[in-house]
């Protein structure tokens, strides 16, 4: 910690009153819960709450009446087409929460970057993990067992290191210290508390394997870009093959089916294309929608539509130093079939699959 204050967390993983955990089934909750829970925060003692703002919220009004002290943004990837239509617009929901904030961070080296900054009304501090900005990265080294690089703020060099591998740490370590920054904190003493971040379950989670040649990672990546993000992070640090476990959900946006299965084929050695929540809609038909952006070119695949037997075929063809990665289902514990929440952890399938080979 930073300040010492209490905190409250507000996101898709879970809602947190300091140390006390709230399931949660979105990612905003609807206004109404939404305050309560900012009150229970406050009851609690919290000085601080960080949450996330998805763009359904802003476009719903879930957020309405709220102004936040800082606002930041990362980055947009292809997502909720369904409900946005186009990526401007999109971009355009999301810009929206810069005009409801005292001030903005914003990453420099995305391209949606001038669109959303054209709509801050507050002022902006800039991250960069390419070039000078108000805080940026410079000498970054991206190892298996985490990141290191030199975070500089106004001419300050402060050495950073986090134990979660990836180039997406480093944008998320620059968002965090942004936000720092525009709270008027110490950033040494942010990157001090960030060598004891630990890794967030289902974000390129290491799975125990002992006694096997290979790893197995989980990551919830289920977008386009999320997918891409993991499978370059997972590459700067891979020694052998890159295995990727993934299909596509159903009942949601099929415009990035064929552009997952495109970028799953490409950026491994292996693809196992399988079922992830398929909901509402017949597993086999989403599989096609995924293949259906892939050509023999590209790479190598396998269709199989039971997940469980994919993740287990996946281990089963494991080499020294090659790299699995079960991706799209992260921290979910569950498969929804027909309407219907079966539950399926893939850590206990792994588990299972090691002690059932003995």
């Amino acid at each position: 910690t930073v300040t010492g204050c209490k905190a409250g967390l507000i996101g898709t993983m879970e809602n947190r009153i300091g140390d006390e955990v709230i399931p949660t089934d979105r990612t905003t909750p609807e206004s109404y819960e939404l305050q309560a829970l900012f009150a229970r925060m406050r009851d609690a003692g919290c000085r601080y709450v960080i949450m996330e703002v998805s763009s359904h919220a802003i476009a719903l009004d879930r957020v309405g009446g709220i102004s936040f002290d800082v606002a930041a943004f990362t980055n947009l990837t292809e997502d909720h087409l369904d409900f946005h239509k186009t990526m401007e617009h999109y971009c355009d929901t999301k810009a929206e929460l810069f005009a409801r904030c005292g001030k903005a961070v914003i990453n420099a080296d995305d391209e949606w970057f001038a669109r959303i900054s054209r709509k801050a009304t507050c002022p902006v501090i800039t991250t960069s993990a390419k070039q000078q900005a108000g805080v940026w990265a410079k000498d970054a080294a991206l190892r298996a067992d985490g990141i290191f690089f030199t975070a500089v703020s106004e001419g300050v060099e402060i050495p950073v290191e986090v134990s979660i591998p990836g180039r997406f740490t480093v944008y998320n370590v620059l968002t965090a210290l942004g936000i720092v920054k525009a709270l008027g904190l110490d950033l040494s003493a942010a990157a001090q508390a960030l060598k004891t971040v630990q890794g967030v379950k289902g974000r390129i989670e290491v799975v125990p394997t002992p006694g096997t040649p290979y790893s197995v990672l989980i990551d919830y990546a289920h977008t386009p870009d999320g997918l891409e993000n993991v499978l370059r992070s997972v590459r700067d640090f891979c020694r052998g093959r890159l295995i990727v476990v993934f299909g596509c959900g159903g009942d949601r946006d099929p415009i990035k089916r064929p552009i997952m299965g495109r970028i799953g084929v490409e950026l491994s050695d292996l693809a196992i294309i399988t079922s992830d929540n398929p909901r509402t809609e017949e597993p086999a038909a989403i599989i096609r929608d995924v293949v259906a952006g892939v050509e023999s070119s590209m790479g190598t695949y396998k269709i199989i539509e039971n997940r469980v037997k994919a993740i287990e075929y996946a281990m089963d063809i494991g080499e020294k130093d090659d790299i699995i990665i079960l991706a799209g289902k992260g921290h979910e514990t569950y498969q929804e079939v027909c309407g219907v929440k079966y539950p399926m952890d893939e850590r206990e399938i792994v588990a299972a699959h090691l002690k059932e080979r003995g």
